[in-house]
């Protein structure tokens, strides 16, 4: 081979290595870029659904979570077969992240717990499954159908009527993709749980069993919203009950009525219930609503006091005044309701016809 032959042949092989290494540099810095590098600018939740396709998700990660790179998304999307193989769930992607770990928890479903709250009034099935189904990804209609299956709930010793009761408001750490059943079942652990030996003895040193205990609670969650009166207003009413006077509630009288009064008349009183406590004495059958842990440990725990009666404050600013006699009971009554009457005067003196 000549000088000028070896040279140019030098010079290919020179070349073709270069090549060579360009193109092994270029795909390990790929490599690093999708493996090792982080892809993405800031936090983000990512949601995918059961029908949610791959190109979404990865358009959602490019505006949702600032990702740096999309074609390091779509390699690793497509070498973890994510077309066909992506799992539904709630995703927390951070910065750190490079792409192929957010490509591997959708495809084997790493997801992490959401947040289920339930909390404030829940007085209907209704509500509680729109607040489940807000919250998750299962639908509130599946929730409600299930709240009225008594062959279901039979499962958990609850039926339609007394479910309230299984549900203690509060904040739960659960999969957004769980099951109707899996929440049911998290819910039946969480009242369990609750329901420790120490709170059985609370409830039998009232006279109640644990369910009897709800069903009570549910009753003084409807007479204020004021949290420190619980255990005043528990008081009164265990007072009744175990004097064996009626409980003459007027929240049972709402629930009677579906929560539709405006305000509670004396014919609302003659409603034909077991709910209607100014009917029937003892507790009615099952919870009004779904009452707060905090209701649930007034009756466990009540203030000891004399009471038997109270209304609402004249001052109108939600607390109300207790009384030991029927006299002082009517005094503090005809207070309340010649302030209400002004109240009303004065509204309409405000806002003329």
């Amino acid at each position: 081979m000549g000088i000028r032959n070896k040279t140019v042949f030098r010079s290919s092989l020179l070349a073709a290595a270069i090549l060579a290494a360009g193109a092994a540099g270029f795909f390990i810095g790929r490599y690093v870029a999708d493996t090792k590098k982080p892809c993405f600018t800031r936090d983000y939740v990512l949601y995918v659904y059961p029908d949610t396709d791959c190109g979404t998700v990865i358009d959602s990660l490019m505006t949702g979570a600032g990702a740096l790179r999309r074609g390091s998304l779509e390699r690793c999307a497509a070498k973890e077969e994510l077309v066909s193989e992506m799992k539904p769930g709630r995703y927390v992607i951070e910065p750190s992240f490079p792409a192929v770990y957010v490509a591997r928890m959708l495809r084997y479903g790493w997801q992490t717990p959401q947040e289920m709250t339930l909390s404030g009034t829940i007085r209907s099935k209704g509500r509680l499954a729109q607040k489940i189904g807000r919250q998750m990804m299962v639908d509130s209609v599946q929730v409600a159908d299930a709240l009225c299956d008594t062959a279901f709930l039979a499962g958990y010793g609850f039926t339609p009527e007394n479910i309230f009761a299984m549900f203690l408001p509060d904040t739960y750490q659960i999969y957004w993709t769980d099951s109707v059943k899996e929440i049911f079942d998290r819910m039946k652990k969480e009242y369990d749980t609750f329901w420790t030996d120490g709170r059985k003895a609370a409830a039998a040193a009232q006279g109640l069993t644990p369910y009897e205990v709800s069903v009570m609670a549910s009753i003084v969650s409807g007479e204020t919203l004021k949290a420190f009166e619980y255990p005043k207003i528990a008081g009164v009413y265990l007072n009744r009950l175990h004097s064996g006077m009626k409980l003459q509630a007027d929240p049972t009288i709402a629930f009677c009525y579906g929560y539709t009064l405006d305000r509670i008349l004396k014919k609302h009183l003659k409603v034909d219930s077991p709910y209607n406590t100014y009917r029937h004495k003892g507790l009615p059958p099952a919870p009004i609503n779904v009452p707060p842990k905090a209701c649930i440990e007034a009756v466990l725990h009540p203030d000891e006091h004399g009471y038997i009666y109270f209304c609402a404050s004249p001052a109108f600013d939600g607390t109300h005044r207790f009384a030991v006699t029927y006299r002082e009971h009517l005094k503090n009554a005809r207070e309340f309701q010649s302030a209400l009457t002004r109240r009303q005067r004065e509204r309409a003196a405000q806002n003329p016809a």
